[in-house]
């Protein structure tokens, strides 16, 4: 054949090519590795056309044979169906393990490539991997999952990429597998449980595991008894009396139950980053360290018989569960924190407040976790948590910012540094003269850095505990 013909043989054949590409990606029909090496001998095959006049014509009867088998291969490849087993609790920095189940009905065995998608805060798109499951079985396949950040996930992304190979090998049916993902991610769970037992164990060794009640004026009713002089009027009981025919007065067990109410400002200043904080040397965000410490005194408030509950606000409130106790309690509060971001709007400390006084009517600890910056610029702040007093114990935890602490400290060496720890200084100034107008209006208040807050937080509130503050 002359170099002109082949010329033209070899544009038909690269049209044909790249025409049955484009059809069979539209219809999920590729060729495997297999298919290339066979249609790399029959090239060469197709070389020999410069000595053997039929060579080509042989090439191009066997590349339409090899299209037809990589099409029918691909076609009687296996479809298969996934299902994905009870999924269970995710927390940020602990490897999870998700089991799916995969469903060959053919009399073949499948061989898939597979290409997981998951949510962004569970990776998102995986590393394909391969997947075989024998004839009329079920295959069972358990991943790992590492979740990226707190958040939840409904409905949303989710699925797979399948790539079934046909019995000859040549050819490969592509096939998009939905499977939407309903998960939680909670904050970091190992630290917490772990000082959580620590603590029981130690209330357990102080107080014992016996319960001890200690009669006294709290609102908790313990027994019936004959009334005697110098007995409270308002505690007698008028049916009781009547049906004994002698006077009857109530009697109260000293209430060792305490409300423990905590409260996010998840406003524009707990959007600020702490450097260094994440994986890799990323920042977390002043929020995640809230987050964090929020957590830790939820169990520790479970631990020692409390109730408590939480809410979250930014320019308005959007979360708010209220002081239930034990572990209803502990997981209202986890279930909000898993879904908790900071929004770059500044906060309606009146608004939450308001909304907070009438929700929550009972004496509780009010643990506030916040910032401020100076004393004008939190005047709204100061302001409403003076007015928990006295119904209230209010706590404010407030984040540093060691950034800040360590430009006030240095010695300057230039008029650059000069100016920027006078500038530091006087930040650092009007801050305590703001967290000292919180103190001066009763205000309970823990100034820490991010990294210390879940710890100070828990210390003072076992402080209060052991003083009976609360």
């Amino acid at each position: 054949m002359n170099p002109p013909a082949m010329l033209r043989a070899g544009a038909v054949i690269a049209a044909f090519i790249g025409l049955w590409y484009v059809v069979g990606t539209v219809a999920g029909i590729l060729w495997t590795r297999r298919a290339l090496v066979v249609a790399g001998v029959l090239a060469a095959v197709g070389v020999a056309g410069f000595w053997v006049p039929w060579g080509l014509d042989l090439m191009l009867l066997a590349d339409v044979v090899l299209v037809a088998l990589i099409w029918l291969d691909a076609t009687l490849a296996q479809h298969v169906a996934v299902a994905r087993d009870p999924l269970p609790a995710f927390s940020v920095g602990h490897a999870g393990e998700v089991t799916y189940r995969w469903t060959n009905p053919s009399s073949r065995r499948a061989r898939l490539l597979i290409r997981e998608v998951r949510p962004d805060i569970l990776g998102g798109a995986q590393p394909a991997r391969t997947l075989r499951i024998p004839p009329r079985s079920v295959g069972r396949e358990t991943v790992p999952v590492v979740a990226r950040r707190r958040g939840r996930e409904a409905g949303g992304a989710g699925g797979f990429v399948v790539d079934s190979t046909g019995p000859l090998g040549l050819g490969r049916h592509r096939m998009q597998v939905p499977l939407p993902w309903e998960v939680v991610v909670y904050p970091p769970l190992v630290s917490v449980r772990l000082r959580a037992s620590v603590a029981e164990a130690l209330r357990r060794r102080d107080v014992g595991l016996k319960a001890i009640r200690r009669l006294g004026e709290g609102r908790l009713f313990e027994s019936l008894r004959e009334w005697v002089p110098g007995d409270d009027l308002r505690h007698i009981d008028w049916k009781a009396t009547a049906r004994r025919a002698k006077v009857i007065t109530r009697q109260y067990e000293a209430e060792r139950r305490q409300q423990v109410l905590l409260v996010l400002d998840a406003g524009r200043l707990m959007t600020a980053e702490v450097a260094g904080g994440g994986p890799g040397g990323s920042g977390v965000s002043r929020l995640d360290y809230a987050v964090q410490a929020a957590l830790e005194l939820a169990y520790a408030a479970a631990q020692h018989d409390d109730n408590v509950g939480i809410m979250t606000f930014a320019d308005g409130v959007q979360h708010f569960v209220a002081p239930e106790r034990g572990r209803a309690g502990v997981r209202g509060v986890m279930d909000v924190l898993a879904e908790v971001q900071p929004k770059l709007v500044e906060p309606d400390y009146p608004g939450a407040f308001r909304y907070l006084a009438a929700r929550n009517r009972k004496r509780a600890l009010t643990v506030l976790f916040t910032d401020v910056i100076d004393r004008f610029a939190s005047d709204a702040l100061v302001a409403n948590v003076a007015t928990l007093r006295p119904r209230h114990l209010p706590l404010a935890v407030t984040l540093r910012n060691s950034e800040l602490d360590a430009a006030a400290m240095q010695r300057p060496a230039t008029p650059r540094d000069a100016y920027r720890k006078a500038a530091a200084e006087e930040l650092l100034h009007a801050r305590e003269e703001a967290l000292g107008h919180m103190r001066r209006a009763g205000v309970l208040v823990i100034d820490v850095t991010p990294e210390r807050a879940a710890q100070a937080v828990v210390a003072k509130y076992l402080d209060l505990k052991r003083r009976g503050t609360l």
